[in-house]
């Protein structure tokens, strides 16, 4: 049996004549950018999420950056943020002149809020949380830091689309929730998309116009801007997506659940649940040391897996100049070299769960 760690191919066939009816609807309307799909999918996505605005971007990594220009962090301003997150959303950081500041992660894989605090200086002007894994973080503890030091939080919800922190979803604690909407998301789109969620009409006229160029209407600009737009077909594939977004979520629960349940094997360490958090399962992933030769033992049973992530940002090569070392921060230091996804995406069988399982408790 083979099993890739991902299948898009399988996720399109699953709702494949609405996604196909959906582009066709686009491609004869003759109208391509910012147009009706666009103004639909922001309306749609701001009421499943309980945000007052959505603004949709060219990809996540826009929805970052322009969030820290648009709050005004810049050069000499510091942004805290955990130190195993994905490498884009330090760019965010720094693509604006800011600077990292680097706090270790929590055994949920997210920012531990018990150590921000020491982490702040007169510089710090944000906090940058990132949901990772599908898993909200303790946002009450993160909210409360912020207003205690009048801090802007921004919200990395790449991976979480749908978690919620008790009642609430992520990408609304803060003052902005940036989303990706890269075919491998939850919410996936068929290409490079993005979006924002704000509660502050003032954010959300900023973010319109910035987007297209610095411009309200068409050739005059009120300031330099950039080109960062959801385009019309995606905006209509993601809104297929998205009415069967949280059926999906609830799909890749069920995996996660049986692998949970029934993975019990002492070299693997699974992953944990918030109690307080409703979560929406990403990725799933397991930590084991010697993890090259348990996924070599995968590898020989058909089942591929990926490293999420292999490198952390303050050792990468990128940022070679902030001067960091090995063993700066030992805990994503120390998850960077154990964690290991397992297959799960939706249009997974019982058998191919199953099988992986056994594979898994079988090793080594």
């Amino acid at each position: 049996m083979i099993i890739p760690q991902n299948s898009l191919k399988r996720q399109f066939e699953l709702h494949q004549t609405e996604y196909e009816d959906a582009a066709l609807r686009v491609l004869r309307s003759g109208w391509y950018i910012l147009g009706s799909e666009v103004d639909a999918f922001e309306k749609e996505f701001s009421d499943y999420t309980c945000a007052e605005y959505c603004v949709g971007l060219a990809t996540g990594l826009d929805a970052l950056w322009i969030a820290f220009r648009l709050l005004g962090v810049g050069k000499d301003d510091e942004v805290i943020v955990q130190s195993n997150a994905y490498i884009a959303c330090v760019m965010g950081i720094t693509m604006n002149g800011a600077s990292p500041v680097f706090v270790e992660p929590d055994e949920y894989y997210n920012i531990d809020t018990t150590k921000i605090e020491a982490a702040i200086t007169p510089q710090t002007k944000a906090i940058l949380v990132v949901h990772l894994y599908g898993q909200a973080s303790d946002m009450e503890s993160i909210m409360a830091i912020a207003e205690k030091y009048k801090l802007y939080v921004v919200e990395d919800c790449a991976q979480s689309h749908g978690a919620k922190q008790g009642r609430k979803m992520t990408g609304t604690f803060g003052d902005v929730g940036c989303f990706s909407f890269y075919p491998t998301k939850n919410l996936g789109a068929f290409g490079d998309s993005g979006a924002v969620t704000v509660n502050s009409p003032e954010l959300d006229n900023s973010f319109r116009t910035f987007r297209n160029y610095g411009s309200q209407k068409r050739y005059y600009n009120k300031i330099i801007g950039t080109n960062s737009r959801l385009d019309e077909l995606q905006a209509a594939l993601l809104r297929v997506r998205l009415k069967y977004l949280d059926e999906m979520n609830a799909g890749r629960a069920r995996i996660c659940n049986y692998y949970l349940n029934e993975i019990d094997n002492p070299y693997i360490i699974l992953p944990k649940v918030r109690n307080d958090c409703e979560m929406v399962w990403h990725q799933f992933v397991i930590r084991v040391e010697g993890r090259d030769k348990f996924v070599e033992h995968l590898n020989s049973k058909g089942i591929g897996s990926i490293v999420h992530y292999p490198i952390p940002p303050h050792l990468s090569e990128a940022y070679a100049y902030l001067g960091y070392r090995k063993g700066a921060f030992p805990i994503a230091e120390d998850y960077a070299d154990t964690v290991l996804s397992l297959p799960l995406f939706n249009g997974m069988t019982d058998e191919e769960v199953s099988y992986i399982i056994d594979c898994v408790n079988a090793y080594p």
